[in-house]
């Protein structure tokens, strides 16, 4: 399984919502892949955000920078390869990444196990 995929598994794990992955790599140089998601609130998006981290470190994957977790309306966590944006409702509606990314391709989610 790809490290944005044990990304996905452990979000999927913490009933995320409305979990998106984009091929970024078609369309920027920074990242190759987003895997975007929403919690229900401040605290789900920080249970969410910690599944991931807990998750990959166990896998030897850590985290070059993690930013919002405090406030935790946009948890945006960057791996190098791929970047994970746990959003809050509101703030994945008016950021809306998935319209400003429009042009990168969607990966198909794996079901949730």
């Amino acid at each position: 399984m790809t490290e944005w995929g044990i990304a996905v598994q452990a979000a999927q794990e913490k009933k995320a919502d409305d979990i998106v992955v984009l091929d970024i790599g078609k369309v920027s140089t920074f990242t190759d892949t987003f895997v975007v998601c929403s919690g229900g609130n401040t605290r789900q998006n920080q249970a969410i955000s910690d599944a991931i981290q807990t998750t990959l470190k166990q896998e030897g994957v850590r985290a070059a920078g993690i930013e919002g977790f405090q406030n935790a309306e946009w948890i945006l966590m960057d791996y190098g390869d791929f970047v994970v944006h746990v959003l809050s409702t509101e703030a994945r509606k008016y950021y809306d990444l998935e319209r400003l990314w429009r042009n990168a391709p969607r990966i198909p989610v794996p079901e949730a196990a």
